[in-house]
């Protein structure tokens, strides 16, 4: 059973974006808009109702003990600095603002679409800082930020209103891997650790068995044909095509004509099946790069529910096995 956000009743959500909602946001100007402002819904908790963390605190990979092998990590590398994010953490706060060898970074996770996302925060010369609107779009999380109270679409890294819409933020390349894999390729890294360790039930699922959802939360949408609107797909930013994760587990690898390599192994469970995340089934390790002057160099890269990568590309092709 789905529990906390979506055990939230939505019998309001025809009513998207109503008066009492917008008074709460004063400064965010709703007549700048590339979006229906009737696509957006609450999707329960208010403005950082999902906290985002501001002052991550991190320890070394030597000093942590509590988590298994397989349990999935978002794990980013700029210039030989290591940081992993756990999804046992994320799932709780959605956002971290962080710096990264002096790049300010946000670590972003949604887990109603399974979207695992690192955007560079700076826009021209402001870094900006980000927060949960507590609204979904597609069933996809609505980001702010804070210098402009605009909002954001993150499974797209866009502004969609406010002062900034039509903004993009940069995709930096991280991996979605078990904390394993992470261990072993970055042993003098750093990994997020919770700031109060009682403030969230960290290891718990409180998405319990949304992977076999018949339909996701607050969605209404298309599904895509052919596949599972919640089986993962594998998808790269600029291309409207994604690889269903299956067929990628069948080839084990798919060489792309412009020299991407996107190869599956296993080792790595779900964060949205059990409600104990390291008892999640095994959907593998995605790796993507590319070979570059003789050397091999990670590609961004997504691994999101096929409904939600419908949603927001609807005419792009899935291949499916």
């Amino acid at each position: 059973m789905v529990i906390l956000i979506l055990t939230m009743v939505a019998a309001g959500a025809a009513m998207a974006l109503p008066e009492y909602r917008r008074a709460a946001w004063p400064n965010t100007d709703f007549g700048n808009a590339s979006v229906p402002l009737d696509e957006i819904f609450s999707g329960g908790p208010p403005r950082d109702g999902i906290p985002p963390i501001d002052d991550p605190r991190f320890v070394p990979v030597p000093q942590v003990t509590d988590l298994t092998d397989t349990e999935p990590v978002i794990g980013v590398v700029i210039d030989g600095v290591a940081k992993a994010y756990p999804l046992r953490i994320l799932i709780w706060h959605e956002i971290v603002n962080d710096v990264v060898d002096d790049v300010p970074v946000a670590v972003t996770f949604c887990p109603l679409c399974n979207a695992a996302m690192v955007f560079d925060r700076r826009v021209d010369t402001r870094v900006l800082d980000f927060g949960t609107t507590g609204m979904l779009r597609n069933s996809d999380l609505v980001m702010y930020d804070r210098q402009t109270e605009s909002w954001w679409q993150q499974f797209l890294g866009a502004a969609i209103v406010g002062e900034l819409n039509g903004t993009i933020l940069k995709v930096l390349p991280s991996r979605l891997e078990s904390w394993s894999r992470f261990r072993k390729r970055a042993p003098e890294g750093l990994v997020l650790v919770p700031n109060n360790p009682a403030m969230r039930a960290y290891g718990r699922n409180p998405y319990d068995g949304y992977d076999s959802s018949a339909r996701p939360f607050l969605y209404d949408g298309k599904t895509p044909p052919g596949i599972a609107p919640l089986a993962r797909v594998v998808s790269l930013p600029g291309r409207s095509e994604a690889w269903s994760l299956e067929l990628l587990r069948v080839k084990r690898t798919i060489a792309l004509p412009d020299g991407t390599v996107m190869s599956w192994e296993p080792g790595q469970n779900s964060a949205l099946g059990d409600g104990w995340i390291p008892r999640g089934q095994d959907v593998g390790n995605i790796l993507v790069r590319r070979e570059v002057g003789g050397a091999w160099h990670d590609v961004p890269y997504f691994v999101d529910f096929a409904f939600a990568f419908h949603a927001f590309y609807p005419e792009a092709k899935i291949h499916l096995p």
